[in-house]
Protein backbone atom coordinates (compact mmCIF):
# COMPACT_ATOMS: atom_id res chain seq x y z
CA UNK A 1 0.00 0.00 0.00
CA UNK A 2 1.57 3.15 -0.90
CA UNK A 3 1.95 5.89 1.70
CA UNK A 4 2.49 9.57 2.49
CA UNK A 5 5.42 11.31 3.93
CA UNK A 6 3.75 11.14 6.91
CA UNK A 7 2.71 7.55 6.90
CA UNK A 8 -0.90 7.50 6.20
CA UNK A 9 -1.94 5.51 3.16
CA UNK A 10 -2.66 7.07 -0.23
CA UNK A 11 -5.33 6.09 -2.94
CA UNK A 12 -5.32 7.02 -6.47
CA UNK A 13 -9.13 8.15 -6.87
CA UNK A 14 -8.69 9.68 -10.49
CA UNK A 15 -5.85 10.60 -12.70
CA UNK A 16 -3.26 12.70 -10.90
CA UNK A 17 -5.96 12.81 -8.00
CA UNK A 18 -3.79 10.67 -4.81
CA UNK A 19 -5.92 11.38 -1.68
CA UNK A 20 -4.76 10.42 1.30
CA UNK A 21 -7.17 7.66 2.95
CA UNK A 22 -8.09 10.37 5.76
CA UNK A 23 -9.85 13.17 4.85
CA UNK A 24 -10.29 16.17 7.49
CA UNK A 25 -13.90 17.59 7.29
CA UNK A 26 -13.92 20.91 7.96
CA UNK A 27 -17.59 21.34 9.23
CA UNK A 28 -16.77 22.31 12.57
CA UNK A 29 -14.59 25.47 11.57
CA UNK A 30 -16.16 28.84 11.90
CA UNK A 31 -18.50 27.27 14.71
CA UNK A 32 -17.07 24.49 17.31
CA UNK A 33 -13.67 25.61 16.19
CA UNK A 34 -12.03 29.45 15.87
CA UNK A 35 -9.98 30.15 12.99
CA UNK A 36 -6.78 29.77 14.92
CA UNK A 37 -7.92 26.23 16.41
CA UNK A 38 -8.49 25.64 13.05
CA UNK A 39 -5.06 26.30 11.46
CA UNK A 40 -3.58 24.46 14.17
CA UNK A 41 -6.10 21.29 13.40
CA UNK A 42 -5.01 21.72 9.63
CA UNK A 43 -1.45 21.82 10.24
CA UNK A 44 -1.56 19.05 12.64
CA UNK A 45 -3.15 17.21 9.92
CA UNK A 46 -1.33 18.74 6.73
CA UNK A 47 2.49 17.42 8.73
CA UNK A 48 1.28 14.26 9.24
CA UNK A 49 0.45 13.40 6.06
CA UNK A 50 -3.02 14.30 5.39
CA UNK A 51 -3.52 16.11 1.62
CA UNK A 52 -7.21 15.65 1.55
CA UNK A 53 -9.40 18.62 3.21
CA UNK A 54 -13.47 18.20 2.69
CA UNK A 55 -15.81 21.35 2.84
CA UNK A 56 -19.00 22.78 1.79
CA UNK A 57 -20.43 26.36 0.81
CA UNK A 58 -23.23 25.81 4.17
CA UNK A 59 -20.85 24.65 6.55
CA UNK A 60 -20.38 25.40 9.62
CA UNK A 61 -23.34 23.28 10.87
CA UNK A 62 -25.51 23.87 12.27
CA UNK A 63 -26.08 26.14 9.74
CA UNK A 64 -26.86 29.36 10.08
CA UNK A 65 -26.96 32.80 8.24
CA UNK A 66 -24.30 34.37 10.57
CA UNK A 67 -21.63 31.85 10.23
CA UNK A 68 -22.20 30.39 6.55
CA UNK A 69 -19.36 30.10 4.32
CA UNK A 70 -16.79 30.18 7.08
CA UNK A 71 -15.53 26.35 6.74
CA UNK A 72 -14.11 27.29 3.54
CA UNK A 73 -13.17 30.54 4.36
CA UNK A 74 -10.97 29.24 6.92
CA UNK A 75 -9.40 26.61 5.11
CA UNK A 76 -8.69 28.96 2.27
CA UNK A 77 -7.13 31.29 4.79
CA UNK A 78 -4.98 28.67 5.73
CA UNK A 79 -3.63 27.55 2.67
CA UNK A 80 -2.45 31.62 1.65
CA UNK A 81 -1.41 32.26 4.94
CA UNK A 82 1.11 29.03 5.58
CA UNK A 83 1.82 29.41 1.86
CA UNK A 84 0.91 25.74 1.33
CA UNK A 85 2.04 24.42 -1.91
CA UNK A 86 -1.70 24.20 -4.12
CA UNK A 87 -0.27 21.12 -5.74
CA UNK A 88 0.22 19.10 -1.95
CA UNK A 89 -3.55 19.89 -1.65
CA UNK A 90 -6.38 17.89 -2.72
CA UNK A 91 -9.60 20.23 -2.15
CA UNK A 92 -13.10 19.13 -2.35
CA UNK A 93 -16.17 20.96 -1.79
CA UNK A 94 -20.03 20.83 -2.14
CA UNK A 95 -22.82 22.72 -3.76
CA UNK A 96 -26.08 22.68 -1.21
CA UNK A 97 -29.51 20.96 -2.83
CA UNK A 98 -32.60 22.32 -2.86
CA UNK A 99 -33.49 23.00 0.70
CA UNK A 100 -35.92 26.53 1.63
CA UNK A 101 -34.53 26.58 4.96
CA UNK A 102 -31.23 28.50 4.15
CA UNK A 103 -32.60 31.40 2.46
CA UNK A 104 -29.35 32.84 3.12
CA UNK A 105 -27.90 30.80 0.11
CA UNK A 106 -29.15 31.81 -3.07
CA UNK A 107 -32.79 31.80 -1.47
CA UNK A 108 -33.21 28.75 -0.35
CA UNK A 109 -31.64 27.29 -2.63
CA UNK A 110 -34.49 26.56 -4.51
CA UNK A 111 -32.50 24.26 -6.93
CA UNK A 112 -29.51 23.18 -8.41
CA UNK A 113 -29.97 24.48 -11.85
CA UNK A 114 -26.76 25.76 -14.04
CA UNK A 115 -27.28 29.15 -12.47
CA UNK A 116 -27.30 27.67 -8.87
CA UNK A 117 -24.02 25.62 -9.40
CA UNK A 118 -22.11 28.51 -11.52
CA UNK A 119 -23.00 30.97 -8.48
CA UNK A 120 -22.12 28.12 -5.72
CA UNK A 121 -18.70 27.72 -7.48
CA UNK A 122 -17.69 31.13 -7.99
CA UNK A 123 -18.29 32.01 -4.26
CA UNK A 124 -16.37 28.47 -2.97
CA UNK A 125 -13.37 29.60 -5.13
CA UNK A 126 -13.92 33.30 -3.65
CA UNK A 127 -14.23 32.35 -0.21
CA UNK A 128 -11.27 30.14 -0.31
CA UNK A 129 -9.33 32.16 -2.67
CA UNK A 130 -8.49 29.74 -5.08
CA UNK A 131 -8.02 29.17 -8.80
CA UNK A 132 -9.72 25.66 -8.93
CA UNK A 133 -11.55 22.88 -6.69
CA UNK A 134 -9.72 19.40 -7.29
CA UNK A 135 -13.48 17.61 -6.21
CA UNK A 136 -16.67 19.49 -6.38
CA UNK A 137 -19.80 17.54 -5.26
CA UNK A 138 -23.28 17.58 -5.12
CA UNK A 139 -23.86 17.49 -2.10
CA UNK A 140 -27.91 16.00 -2.09
CA UNK A 141 -29.54 15.54 -4.59
CA UNK A 142 -32.02 17.77 -6.49
CA UNK A 143 -34.77 15.08 -6.10
CA UNK A 144 -37.17 13.71 -3.56
CA UNK A 145 -34.93 10.63 -2.02
CA UNK A 146 -35.22 9.28 1.54
CA UNK A 147 -32.27 11.24 3.92
CA UNK A 148 -30.39 11.35 7.05
CA UNK A 149 -32.38 8.87 8.56
CA UNK A 150 -35.40 8.14 6.41
CA UNK A 151 -35.11 4.52 5.19
CA UNK A 152 -38.52 3.92 2.89
CA UNK A 153 -38.98 5.67 0.18
CA UNK A 154 -42.37 7.69 -0.28
CA UNK A 155 -43.70 8.03 -4.61
CA UNK A 156 -46.49 10.96 -2.91
CA UNK A 157 -43.00 13.01 -1.87
CA UNK A 158 -41.21 13.03 -5.60
CA UNK A 159 -41.58 16.62 -7.02
CA UNK A 160 -40.26 18.64 -9.94
CA UNK A 161 -37.27 18.42 -10.28
CA UNK A 162 -33.39 19.82 -12.62
CA UNK A 163 -32.65 16.96 -14.95
CA UNK A 164 -29.64 15.56 -14.50
CA UNK A 165 -28.58 16.74 -17.83
CA UNK A 166 -28.84 20.49 -16.68
CA UNK A 167 -26.73 19.92 -13.90
CA UNK A 168 -23.73 17.96 -15.64
CA UNK A 169 -23.91 20.44 -18.07
CA UNK A 170 -22.92 23.28 -15.51
CA UNK A 171 -20.62 21.11 -13.88
CA UNK A 172 -18.74 20.12 -17.24
CA UNK A 173 -18.96 24.29 -18.02
CA UNK A 174 -17.07 24.35 -15.09
CA UNK A 175 -14.37 22.07 -16.07
CA UNK A 176 -13.79 23.26 -18.71
CA UNK A 177 -13.16 26.69 -17.53
CA UNK A 178 -10.87 24.89 -15.25
CA UNK A 179 -13.00 26.01 -11.73
CA UNK A 180 -13.04 22.35 -11.33
CA UNK A 181 -10.95 18.81 -11.83
CA UNK A 182 -13.55 16.24 -10.83
CA UNK A 183 -16.62 15.87 -9.81
CA UNK A 184 -18.88 13.53 -7.27
CA UNK A 185 -21.95 12.86 -5.90
CA UNK A 186 -23.30 12.75 -2.05
CA UNK A 187 -25.66 11.29 0.15
CA UNK A 188 -26.74 9.67 -3.60
CA UNK A 189 -28.99 6.65 -3.97
CA UNK A 190 -27.74 3.98 -6.48
CA UNK A 191 -30.54 5.03 -9.08
CA UNK A 192 -29.14 8.71 -8.98
CA UNK A 193 -25.88 7.29 -9.32
CA UNK A 194 -26.54 5.17 -12.27
CA UNK A 195 -28.63 7.79 -14.30
CA UNK A 196 -25.73 10.09 -13.52
CA UNK A 197 -23.03 7.80 -15.28
CA UNK A 198 -26.13 7.33 -18.07
CA UNK A 199 -26.19 10.66 -18.84
CA UNK A 200 -22.64 11.22 -18.79
CA UNK A 201 -22.02 8.33 -21.21
CA UNK A 202 -24.14 10.23 -23.73
CA UNK A 203 -21.92 12.94 -24.10
CA UNK A 204 -18.36 13.30 -24.24
CA UNK A 205 -17.89 16.51 -23.18
CA UNK A 206 -19.31 15.45 -19.50
CA UNK A 207 -17.11 14.73 -16.64
CA UNK A 208 -17.56 11.25 -15.27
CA UNK A 209 -18.60 11.00 -12.18
CA UNK A 210 -15.42 9.62 -9.60
CA UNK A 211 -16.44 9.91 -5.85
CA UNK A 212 -19.57 9.15 -3.94
CA UNK A 213 -19.52 10.61 -0.70
CA UNK A 214 -22.33 8.38 1.42
CA UNK A 215 -22.52 7.42 5.35
CA UNK A 216 -20.22 4.40 6.33
CA UNK A 217 -19.64 3.37 9.92
CA UNK A 218 -20.41 0.00 12.07
CA UNK A 219 -23.77 1.51 12.80
CA UNK A 220 -24.47 2.13 9.27
CA UNK A 221 -23.53 -0.28 6.04
CA UNK A 222 -26.03 0.23 3.95
CA UNK A 223 -23.75 1.09 0.97
CA UNK A 224 -23.13 -2.71 1.17
CA UNK A 225 -26.49 -3.71 -0.56
CA UNK A 226 -27.27 -2.14 -3.93
CA UNK A 227 -24.61 0.54 -3.75
CA UNK A 228 -21.78 -1.10 -3.30
CA UNK A 229 -22.24 -3.65 -6.39
CA UNK A 230 -22.99 0.09 -8.71
CA UNK A 231 -19.58 1.38 -7.04
CA UNK A 232 -17.41 -2.22 -7.90
CA UNK A 233 -19.04 -1.70 -11.45
CA UNK A 234 -18.67 1.26 -12.37
CA UNK A 235 -15.37 2.00 -10.96
CA UNK A 236 -16.29 4.53 -8.64
CA UNK A 237 -14.91 4.71 -5.18
CA UNK A 238 -16.70 5.58 -1.72
CA UNK A 239 -15.77 8.77 0.60
CA UNK A 240 -16.65 7.44 3.73
CA UNK A 241 -18.27 10.35 6.34
CA UNK A 242 -19.68 10.01 9.54
CA UNK A 243 -17.31 7.04 10.09
CA UNK A 244 -17.64 7.13 14.02
CA UNK A 245 -21.11 7.90 13.66
CA UNK A 246 -21.20 11.85 14.83
CA UNK A 247 -18.70 10.95 17.95
CA UNK A 248 -21.00 7.80 19.24
CA UNK A 249 -18.54 5.00 18.59
CA UNK A 250 -16.06 6.81 20.41
CA UNK A 251 -18.09 5.82 23.46
CA UNK A 252 -17.99 9.24 25.08
CA UNK A 253 -21.98 9.78 25.51
CA UNK A 254 -21.83 6.19 27.66
CA UNK A 255 -20.05 7.78 29.88
CA UNK A 256 -21.94 8.52 33.77
CA UNK A 257 -22.10 12.29 32.44
CA UNK A 258 -23.33 11.51 29.67
CA UNK A 259 -20.22 12.75 28.00
CA UNK A 260 -18.64 16.06 27.96
CA UNK A 261 -21.12 19.32 27.19
CA UNK A 262 -19.10 20.42 23.84
CA UNK A 263 -19.45 17.21 21.82
CA UNK A 264 -21.90 17.72 19.08
CA UNK A 265 -24.81 15.78 20.36
CA UNK A 266 -24.88 17.86 23.63
CA UNK A 267 -23.88 21.17 22.42
CA UNK A 268 -26.55 21.17 19.78
CA UNK A 269 -29.60 20.00 21.41
CA UNK A 270 -32.46 20.47 19.79
CA UNK A 271 -30.44 22.58 16.99
CA UNK A 272 -29.41 19.87 14.31
CA UNK A 273 -32.03 17.88 13.31
CA UNK A 274 -30.10 16.63 10.12
CA UNK A 275 -27.68 15.16 13.24
CA UNK A 276 -30.25 13.81 15.66
CA UNK A 277 -32.67 12.31 13.05
CA UNK A 278 -29.85 9.78 12.54
CA UNK A 279 -28.03 9.74 15.83
CA UNK A 280 -30.49 9.43 18.28
CA UNK A 281 -29.05 8.15 21.54
CA UNK A 282 -32.44 7.44 22.57
CA UNK A 283 -33.21 4.67 20.11
CA UNK A 284 -32.28 1.29 21.45
CA UNK A 285 -31.01 -0.43 18.88
CA UNK A 286 -28.66 2.12 18.53
CA UNK A 287 -27.38 1.92 22.31
CA UNK A 288 -27.36 -1.63 22.71
CA UNK A 289 -25.57 -1.95 18.94
CA UNK A 290 -23.00 0.50 20.11
CA UNK A 291 -22.62 -0.77 23.62
CA UNK A 292 -21.88 -4.47 21.94
CA UNK A 293 -19.03 -2.43 19.55
CA UNK A 294 -17.57 -0.43 22.53
CA UNK A 295 -17.22 -4.11 24.15
CA UNK A 296 -14.82 -6.14 21.29
CA UNK A 297 -12.54 -2.77 21.27
CA UNK A 298 -12.10 -3.46 25.05
CA UNK A 299 -11.84 -7.48 24.91
CA UNK A 300 -9.42 -7.15 22.28
CA UNK A 301 -7.28 -3.90 23.39
CA UNK A 302 -8.57 -1.87 21.07
CA UNK A 303 -9.26 1.78 21.33
CA UNK A 304 -12.95 2.34 20.21
CA UNK A 305 -12.21 5.18 17.62
CA UNK A 306 -9.39 2.45 16.43
CA UNK A 307 -11.76 -0.26 16.04
CA UNK A 308 -14.14 2.24 14.17
CA UNK A 309 -12.03 3.87 11.26
CA UNK A 310 -9.62 0.53 10.81
CA UNK A 311 -13.04 -1.20 10.06
CA UNK A 312 -14.28 1.27 7.68
CA UNK A 313 -10.99 1.68 6.15
CA UNK A 314 -10.53 -2.14 5.31
CA UNK A 315 -13.37 -1.75 3.14
CA UNK A 316 -11.99 -2.26 -0.22
CA UNK A 317 -14.36 0.16 -2.14
CA UNK A 318 -13.47 3.41 0.03
CA UNK A 319 -11.29 5.70 -0.98
CA UNK A 320 -11.14 7.81 2.01
CA UNK A 321 -12.75 8.47 5.41
CA UNK A 322 -13.96 11.55 5.89
CA UNK A 323 -13.56 12.23 9.69
CA UNK A 324 -14.24 15.25 11.54
CA UNK A 325 -12.33 16.43 14.62
CA UNK A 326 -12.81 19.36 16.95
CA UNK A 327 -9.08 19.29 19.17
CA UNK A 328 -6.09 17.94 18.60
CA UNK A 329 -5.78 14.58 20.69
CA UNK A 330 -9.19 13.36 18.70
CA UNK A 331 -7.43 13.82 14.70
CA UNK A 332 -4.51 12.11 16.88
CA UNK A 333 -6.85 9.10 17.35
CA UNK A 334 -7.78 8.81 13.90
CA UNK A 335 -4.36 9.08 12.79
CA UNK A 336 -2.92 6.29 15.07
CA UNK A 337 -6.28 4.01 14.11
CA UNK A 338 -5.12 4.27 10.72
CA UNK A 339 -2.17 2.26 11.45
CA UNK A 340 -4.15 -0.62 12.75
CA UNK A 341 -5.11 -3.93 11.11
CA UNK A 342 -8.02 -5.91 12.38
CA UNK A 343 -8.19 -9.47 12.85
CA UNK A 344 -10.48 -11.84 11.15
CA UNK A 345 -11.38 -12.83 14.31
CA UNK A 346 -12.66 -9.48 15.31
CA UNK A 347 -14.41 -8.72 12.01
CA UNK A 348 -16.08 -11.78 12.87
CA UNK A 349 -17.32 -10.59 16.56
CA UNK A 350 -17.92 -7.07 14.25
CA UNK A 351 -20.65 -9.15 11.97
CA UNK A 352 -22.30 -11.05 14.43
CA UNK A 353 -23.30 -7.35 15.76
CA UNK A 354 -24.64 -6.02 12.54
CA UNK A 355 -26.56 -9.39 12.09
CA UNK A 356 -27.98 -8.67 15.03
CA UNK A 357 -28.48 -4.92 15.02
CA UNK A 358 -28.05 -4.51 11.32
CA UNK A 359 -27.89 -0.13 10.43
CA UNK A 360 -29.65 1.65 12.99
CA UNK A 361 -28.13 5.13 11.95
CA UNK A 362 -28.82 4.51 8.34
Amino acid sequence: MMMSSGGVPVFNLAPNLTVSKLCLGTMTFGEQNTMSQSFHLLDQAYHAGINFFDSAEMYPVPQRAETSGRSEEYLGRWIKQRNIPRDSLVIATKVAGPSGQMTWIRGGPKSLDATNIIQAIDDSLLRMQLDYIDLYQIHWPDRYVPMFGETEYDPARQYSSISIHEQLEALSKAVKAGKIRYIGLSNETPYGLMKFIQVAEKFASFPKIVSLQNSYSLLCRTFDSAMAECCHQESISLLAYSPLAMGILSGKYFSPDNGPPDARLNLFKGRYSEGESRYNLTNKAIQAASRAYLDIAKRYDLHPVSLAIAFVLRHPLVASVVFGATKSWQLQEVLTACKIKLTDEVVEEINKIHSRFPNPCP
